[in-house]
């Protein structure tokens, strides 16, 4: 919650925009978010600071509503902005966060932590309202279909001893928090996928892929196959790619 100087109780509610988490339209509970506030000079925003604004990283938790501790403007008439990012935490530098996604993405636990959310509401007025921070999704998200092609049926494929791998893509993401911008960075890794069962699903960090790269591998009963594409993830967008394997190549 966000109180005015008259101490009239106003909460800060925290929303998500489509495609966001797991979810898709929602956080789920237990979820904690990190928000900043930066105070305006007049009518200036300020900048956002590692340390010393108005308030710094303070964590709010979903249960029934956002709880966290209560924060207050600091007058009648200074407008404020309000950053907000998933999964909490403190950074050492707020406009190079950090964030590894996971390699082995193969449960769902590990996808989900994969996943990285961020929201700014600018120029809000000392209000007893509430504040509504509207986040997105700043990664990739990739979502694979795999169909039988000639020597494979929808049966003798879905019996097989299939594994799914998206190759060597990196896998940490530099963050500017003060406006949501990523840098892919770290050592490349092949990323295994989470099986929802009828396709896979993972969380990329925005990159690009060389052309002719072998960027989707499958194995089949021990064989793999590879589908070589160059290839450009970008930043808040759900790729779909339908796979066709063919006992040929």
């Amino acid at each position: 919650p966000v109180q005015p100087i008259e101490n009239h109780a106003m909460q800060v509610n925290l929303s998500m925009g489509l495609e966001t988490k797991v979810s898709d339209t929602s956080f789920d509970q237990g979820d904690k978010v990190a928000v900043y506030m930066v105070n305006y000079a007049g009518d200036t925003p300020g900048t956002l600071l590692t340390t010393g604004n108005h308030y710094d990283c303070q964590a709010y938790t979903l249960g029934s509503v956002w709880s966290g501790e209560t924060m207050y403007w600091l007058d009648k008439t200074t407008k404020a902005d309000f950053y907000a990012f998933h999964p909490c935490a403190v950074p050492s530098d707020v406009n190079a966060h950090h964030f590894h996604t996971a390699a082995d993405q193969s449960t769902l636990a590990s996808y989900k932590a994969s996943d990285f959310v961020w929201g700014r509401a600018e120029g809000i007025a000392p209000t007893k309202e509430t504040v509504i921070i509207n986040t997105k999704h700043v990664l990739s998200n990739v979502k694979i279909i795999v169909k039988p092609g000639n020597g494979f049926t929808a049966e003798t494929l879905a019996a097989a001893d299939l594994k799914v791998r998206i190759n060597d893509v990196l896998n940490e993401a530099v963050i500017d928090l003060a406006d949501g911008s990523v840098t892919a960075s770290g050592t490349a890794s092949d990323v295994i996928p989470y099986d929802e069962g009828e396709y896979y699903r993972a969380v990329i960090v925005p990159q690009t892929i060389a052309d002719d790269s072998e960027l989707i591998v499958l194995t089949v009963n021990g064989v793999d196959y590879a589908l070589k594409k160059g290839f450009s993830f970008r930043h808040g967008v759900k790729h779909n790619f339908t796979v066709t394997v063919n006992k040929t190549g």
